[in-house]
């Protein structure tokens, strides 16, 4: 199954949130509650957990990237090499 990381809403007034840094690598095994990455919105820099267990398959915007909150930003797979459904 195919999960989608999205960009979280992390503040009342949050548009837009700049990726920070990927914390986990596509390839990489992830736990529900593993930090997945990091975040700046307008106010603070936070951490963004899995919400998933699986494993990262497809990053679809690099660090230092703003994205719209609500939009797709990576994809998750339960398995390794489980196809992925965009």
């Amino acid at each position: 199954m195919t999960h989608k990381v999205i960009m979280p809403l992390l503040g009342e007034t949050m548009e837009m949130g700049k990726i920070v840094a990927w914390v986990k690598q596509v390839g990489e095994k992830v736990q529900k509650g593993e930090i997945l990455l990091e975040v700046e919105s307008d106010k603070a820099t936070l951490e963004v957990e899995s919400f998933f267990s699986g494993y990262m398959r497809k990053i679809l915007y690099a660090e230092d990237t703003e994205v719209k909150v609500g939009e797709v930003i990576a994809l998750m797979t339960t398995t390794p090499d489980e196809a992925i459904e965009e």
